[in-house]
């Protein structure tokens, strides 16, 4: 089994990289406490980008925390994800959730996401 480990491969790391993402993301996952704006790359890597406002999360220690189970839940997630490049922004309220709730809003979304992608994908297949 490959390594889940979040190395730089799989991170967006400069912003051109979260442009391109910003101006043409055909999947897109929307709720109430986050947006996922995504797209395919042309690596076979998922990566990650992430917006975690302090005008939305004030406190560092909760920017961290979301930072960490997003994270977390886009490692599990990313054999599925194949390639793209997900931009993850937060929406005022992330905070007040929970470890358990942002575990199951996370890994909903990113469902989401692999369904629109897979489903993109079949007719060139």
């Amino acid at each position: 089994m490959p390594s889940t480990a979040f190395s730089k491969s799989f991170r967006l790391l400069n912003a051109s990289d979260y442009q391109s993402v910003f101006n043409d993301a055909p999947f897109r996952a929307s709720h109430q406490h986050l947006l996922i704006l995504s797209r395919p790359n042309q690596t076979e890597t998922p990566r990650l980008g992430l917006v975690i406002a302090k005008k939305h999360i004030r406190l560092a220690v909760q920017r961290n925390r979301i930072k960490r189970i997003l994270r977390e839940t886009f490692r599990q997630n990313q054999q599925q994800l194949g390639g793209i490049d997900a931009v993850v922004l937060a929406r005022a309220g992330l905070d007040k959730l929970d470890n358990q709730q942002l575990h199951k809003l996370f890994n909903k979304q990113w469902a989401r996401i692999i369904k629109k992608a897979n489903k993109a994908a079949e007719p060139n297949a």
